[in-house]
Parts: structure tokens; C-alpha cells; sequence
């Protein structure tokens, strides 16, 4: 069995569903349920609630709008980040606005979800969230590698990083692209789960722990400007 078939037949992703709309909530909760991608351990109505349950009931991902009561969504990501590393953070938000995005990024979320997204598109990003990949909705992922290609700076065009080896090299590059972990598995003719495993271990190797960071490494580093 492949390392893709391994993961879609693994047990039921543990969610968290954050939001101050009770039907909301339960509308998601049915629609990831049904699916048989995820079961609901815990919700939350406001930030502050999202904080302690997370430490609680130890979600794999936490679904999570920005506008919440008592604390904001954004600072309610960077508590969970800090408190609970482990955890994924998708968020899923009525908002587009590129403020909203990119705090909710730089503060630790993995993805970002507008709540125009079907209940299919969801699930398949708590999968793919849970696994590591950021996931963005198709309008919003040109403005979160935009922002990381202003923010860096970038030094000249490097094909590789000291104390990688050739195929970690050659991940990162392609992760400084923006492109999704499914689309480099399928560049480098490799499992998804093997390129999960490379990141994991590039990370480690930078002394890095977000995506974000590791990707804003590499765009510094000039490793989007390379040809493919």
C-alpha cells in the first residue's frame, strides 16, 4: 500500500471547530463527520474558550474564524502555537481581507479557508493541514507567497543550502515556489508522505518550526529565482 493509500485510510483526524455561530458550528461539525475524514472533539464560541479547550482536548487541527469575541482569532492562533505546537490551524473565515490573512499566517495558521468553501474542499483540507501542507484558498496563495517574497528581501538566485542534502535541496526549492506538497511529490516522483518527511527533516536541520518560517528562509536565500 502506498504511503497516500496508508493516510486516507487512517483513523478519523481529530477537530477542533472554533466559531460564535452555534449553527455554524454544527453545520461544519455534520458536513466533517459525514465525510469520514474527521471527528469533532471539542468546539469553542470565542478565543479565549478556543485557548483552553485546545490545551484540553489536544485537536490535530483546529478549524477557526477570525472574528470572535473576548479574544481576537488572530491572537488566539499565536497562544495555541505557542502553548501547543503540535497543532494544525486552519482558518476559516468570511473575511479575504489581506491584513486578516497574512496575521493569521504569520501568527502560526496553516491555512486559510474562505466560508464560500464546500463542505468537499473543507475536508480535504483538514486532511491535508493535518499532514503538514498549507493549504490557501486559490485567490488568497499568490498573496501569501506575494507577501513573503516583499517581506524577505532575497539575496541572489541559490540552487542550494549547506548541510542538505541534494533531495532536501531540491524540496525546499520547490517549497520557496509555493508549490503544495502533493504537486512536489509529483515533480520529484516521490510520495506525498516521503516529502512530509523531508521538510520534517529540513526544519530540524535550520532549527526551524513553521512552514512559514521555512519558507520564508528559502525566499531569502533566493531559491524561488532558480529555473526549475
Amino acid at each position: 500500500m502506498s504511503d497516500e493509500a496508508t493516510t486516507e485510510a487512517s483513523e478519523p483526524i481529530r477537530v477542533m471547530v472554533v466559531d460564535d455561530h452555534p449553527i455554524w458550528r454544527d453545520g461544519v461539525k455534520g458536513d466533517l463527520e459525514r465525510s469520514g475524514v474527521a471527528t469533532v472533539v471539542a468546539e469553542a464560541t470565542d478565543g479565549g474558550e478556543a485557548i483552553d479547550r485546545a490545551r484540553e482536548a489536544m485537536p490535530e487541527v483546529i478549524l477557526m474564524d477570525l472574528m470572535l469575541p473576548t479574544v481576537r482569532g488572530a491572537d488566539a492562533i499565536r497562544r495555541i502555537v505557542e502553548e501547543t505546537p503540535h497543532v494544525k490551524i486552519l482558518v476559516l473565515s468570511a473575511s479575504g481581507e489581506e491584513t486578516d490573512v497574512l496575521e493569521a499566517v504569520k501568527n502560526g495558521a496553516v491555512g486559510y479557508l474562505l466560508k464560500s468553501a464546500t463542505a468537499t474542499e473543507i475536508a480535504s483540507a483538514v486532511r491535508r493541514v493535518r499532514d503538514g501542507e498549507p493549504v490557501f484558498t486559490p485567490s488568497l496563495a499568490g498573496l501569501v507567497l506575494s507577501e513573503f517574497r516583499r517581506v524577505s528581501g532575497g539575496d541572489e538566485p541559490s540552487t542550494g543550502q549547506p548541510g542538505l542534502s541534494p533531495r532536501e535541496n531540491e524540496v525546499l526549492r520547490l517549497v520557496a515556489k509555493g508549490y503544495t506538497y502533493r504537486e512536489i511529490a509529483e515533480k520529484l516522483f516521490i510520495s506525498v508522505k516521503t516529502v512530509q518527511n523531508h521538510v520534517q527533516n529540513i526544519l530540524a536541520k535550520l532549527q526551524l518550526h513553521k512552514r512559514y518560517e521555512l519558507m520564508l528562509y528559502a525566499i531569502r536565500k533566493g531559491m524561488d529565482r532558480t529555473p526549475e
